[in-house]
């Protein structure tokens, strides 16, 4: 090996926790931008010390380092296990993509403070900054196609699959260029019809093909347990006829083949656990595991009574819809990371198991979705409820920041735990190993 190339290293569960390192790194940011959002809208009067650093660009900081930080890098830890960029001289690579990534958010914080946005949720980017994402990806994507070269055909798993998924993840950069310039769709778009059954049972179902696909790539399947597999790929497949049955048209929540159409998720309650049942999971995985399938749990059920005809109307627009965008990202997708986290770091997955901290972050969790609930049904009963200070709202939004002081908490003490991690030394990598 030269002397200018990266020392692998050495072990796969090192480049895991190289990944969780940035990913919490960012979560912790993510909060902490969060908590100062819920400290202004307490204390409005702050605002007058930030200058042009308003509350408007610190919400685009906050949804973007939690979807392309916190959320996004436990994927390409995933994808660095599962195209074996993890193992090998390719190794030492994978931080350096890491950074790459760190690097373009970076960019993209300091281009949002400065006002430059695309006007589109959760597709900011624009400017130079809108450049710096793709090239990131295409770093990653660059790495992982190296490795499949070298090893695609002789790892475990299907290869035809994981070239298939290198031809879809080359699309991704192109698409995020796209979908953020100016000349594609606009920010508001009358022409989408707002959520239906369709949509809604559309984007619930691509999210059930992920957690369906997910366990093939992490873990082995146990003998004489195949009921639950199959059936959760046949429930799917109707599931998605009828989705196509459904069209795309001009419907409304209001209708009954609408809101008992999107009923059907409520069969992935029973039948979800049953499936990760099925597969050999590490012991380390068990809390998070189950935390994970409560809060999918928790999303389908008040999802479905959240549509229904009277409730939507009743909290659309209001803080209702905020406490669910939570329970989704802070409560499912946040325990769906960690777990997915917790089994690439096999035995060192010690990061995420403090039992204060996973009281702190599930409560903290349930507290801001309750709260936002709440307010949500006063708002919907009085427009003015979250506009006039009053008794009641303030106490809400006092509650809510401790709530958010919880999760900081929590995110800051396996940041810590991490750190610790990434500074151990790798053992020597023996001579001629792979």
């Amino acid at each position: 090996m030269g002397p200018n190339r990266p020392e692998p290293p050495g072990r796969p569960a090192q480049v895991a926790a190289w990944a969780a390192w940035h990913s919490l790194a960012w979560l912790v940011a993510a909060n902490a931008v969060g908590v100062l959002m819920a400290t202004l809208l307490l204390v409005p009067d702050l605002n007058r010390w930030l200058g042009a650093w308003t509350y408007g660009r610190w919400s685009m900081v906050h949804l973007n380092l939690q979807l392309y930080g916190w959320t996004s890098l436990p994927v390409v830890g995933f994808l660095f296990r599962l195209y074996g960029a993890d193992q090998g001289e390719a190794a030492g690579w994978c931080r350096p993509v890491l950074w790459c990534w760190s690097a373009a958010l970076a960019v993209g914080t300091l281009s949002w403070l400065s006002g430059h946005s695309s006007g589109k949720l959760f597709l900011d980017w624009s400017g130079p900054a809108r450049l710096i994402l793709p090239l990131a990806m295409g770093t990653l994507w660059l790495l992982l196609a190296l490795s499949f070269l070298r090893t695609g055909f002789r790892a475990p798993g299907p290869a035809a699959a994981k070239a298939a998924g290198l031809a879809l993840l080359l699309a991704v950069p192109f698409l995020i260029h796209i979908a953020t310039g100016p000349g594609s769709y606009p920010p508001v778009d009358p022409d989408t019809g707002g959520p239906t059954g369709a949509s809604q049972l559309e984007s619930s179902l691509v999210v059930v093909a992920m957690l369906l696909v997910l366990p093939f790539s992490l873990a082995p399947r146990r003998a004489g347990r195949m009921g639950p597999l199959r059936l959760a790929w046949i429930v799917l497949a109707a599931e998605t006829l009828l989705c196509v049955a459904l069209g795309r048209g001009d419907v409304s929540h209001r209708r009954p083949v609408s809101y008992l159409s999107l009923g059907s998720l409520l069969l992935w309650l029973p039948l979800m656990p049953a499936y990760y049942e099925t597969f050999a999971w590490s012991p380390a995985t068990r809390l998070w595991r189950r935390a994970m399938l409560g809060w999918w749990s928790l999303l389908l059920v008040t999802g479905w009574i959240l549509f229904l005809p009277g409730v939507l109307d009743h909290f659309k627009f209001t803080d209702g819809l905020v406490g669910h965008a939570h329970l989704a990202m802070a409560g499912f997708t946040s325990s769906l990371g960690i777990f997915v986290l917790v089994q690439l770091l096999g035995t060192e997955a010690r990061v995420f198991h403090r039992g204060w901290s996973f009281g702190a972050w599930n409560g903290g969790v349930l507290a801001y979705v309750g709260l936002m609930t709440w307010a949500g049904w006063r708002e919907g009963l009085d427009p003015g409820f979250t506009t006039v200070p009053g008794p009641a709202r303030e106490a809400v939004y006092a509650l809510r920041l401790l709530a958010g002081l919880l999760m900081l908490a929590a995110s800051l003490d396996w940041l810590r735990s991490a750190s610790g991690l990434v500074r151990e030394p790798a053992p020597p990598v023996r001579e001629g190993a792979a």
